[in-house]
């Protein structure tokens, strides 16, 4: 099941939504290529086997729980930790032969590691500085960092003068400023509230579409994995459990366990037979073999039934409502059917106090998932 602190993508407001179905337009062709990766800590097996492209110009976002191994992967790519088996290449270069400063490689950490001594401009400039660059080339290239993530006017401050959202900017142009090809984002959003993370998320990618680079972007919560990326990977227990676009990873879940994780679902267990399944009190036409088969059917595709008249096609089912959650725009209810069976419906936040009520749904809706193995 997911973990406790992932958001309901249902709060997701239309906009964030619809980005969230907007695949890059400057995809061209793999940039890293991630090769059978695996990493272990004595007994402790943290990463199985991982093969992953990452396209030119993609923003990819690594999605688990706590201790799914989303971070041992991406500091295998940053060089901060050696995989046990596997290679990892950028172009026609073994990355991971490479030491971590020669890789064109950065990341920003959920910390931001802001020198609090140093201004702005300087913490920006630091890594040039050190790389002995030209101070009228050090001066130009802050200049352009600051610029993209509109801090120019905070060059002068420190560190604890600014907010945390600019801090986090201030994070984002020291690596930038490095023109690296691919830029690693280990959850530099968590220590935002609410507001301002979601304001910042929408900013990141359009940051990444604007300096056109690969984002390898890691977090725990679904909602941001949603609306920021190109595709998702999620990773389970050191495997990766589906590699899609939100759209795809939502829509079409592969596992039980991605239809869980992403967003709220119910599972239905039915059989096949001769066309028809059997689900319950449910049963429906499907062209699938004879045999056990797995649903999974969102909230959103179950609609409060009239009445009076079925949808041509639909399958329907009356149930007494045992729970109703308000969130705003939208209201979760759970419904007692038959046999016991609890459904998970979201309606319309006007619908108002409801007991007992007639739902319907699509066969179509109903997406055939594998059962999700156990693993240890």
């Amino acid at each position: 099941m997911p973990a406790s602190g992932v958001r309901n993508i249902g709060m997701m407001t239309t906009s964030e939504i619809a980005m969230a179905s907007v695949s890059s337009s400057v995809v061209r062709g793999p940039l890293l290529r991630i090769q059978n990766v695996a990493k272990s800590f004595g007994k402790n097996i943290v990463l199985r086997n991982i093969s992953l492209d990452v396209a030119e110009g993609e923003f990819l976002t690594i999605l688990g729980e706590s201790g799914s191994g989303k971070t041992t992967l991406l500091r295998i790519i940053a060089g901060f930790e050696t995989a046990s088996g596997g290679e990892v290449w950028m172009g026609e270069e073994r990355l991971d032969q490479q030491p971590p400063y020669r890789r064109r490689v950065n990341t920003v950490f959920q910390s931001y590691a802001l020198f609090p001594h140093l201004t702005v401009e300087q913490n920006v400039a630091y890594g040039l500085r050190v790389a002995k660059r030209p101070e009228v080339e050090i001066a130009s290239r802050v200049k352009e960092a600051l610029d993209k993530v509109k801090m120019s006017a905070y060059a002068k401050s420190k560190p604890s003068k600014i907010s945390g959202g600019q801090q986090q900017r201030v994070a984002l142009a020291r690596a930038l400023v490095n023109r690296p090809r691919l830029l690693l984002l280990d959850e530099p959003l968590s220590a935002l509230d609410a507001n301002l993370r979601r304001q910042m998320q929408v900013e990141l990618k359009s940051l990444q579409r604007e300096v056109g680079i690969s984002f390898i972007f890691v977090t725990h919560d679904q909602e941001e994995a949603m609306v920021m990326s190109d595709r998702i990977a999620l990773l389970r227990s050191g495997e990766l459990e589906q590699v899609a676009t939100p759209r795809e990873i939502y829509g079409r879940p592969a596992t039980a366990y991605v239809a869980q994780f992403i967003g709220h679902t119910n599972l239905l267990k039915g059989q096949v037979q001769a066309g028809k399944v059997r689900s319950g009190p449910f049963t429906w036409s499907a062209a699938l073999p004879d045999g056990p088969a797995l649903f999974s059917l969102r909230p959103e595709s179950l609609h409060l039934a009239s009445q009076e008249n079925a949808a041509s096609g639909s399958v329907r089912i009356s149930g007494k409502v045992r729970h109703q959650a308000f969130h705003g725009a939208t209201e979760l209810i759970r419904v007692e059917c038959a046999d016991g069976l609890i459904l998970v419906v979201r309606i319309p936040g006007s619908a108002g106090a409801l007991d007992n009520v007639e739902l319907e749904f699509f066969p179509g809706d109903a997406v055939v998932v594998r059962e999700s193995a156990e693993r240890i």
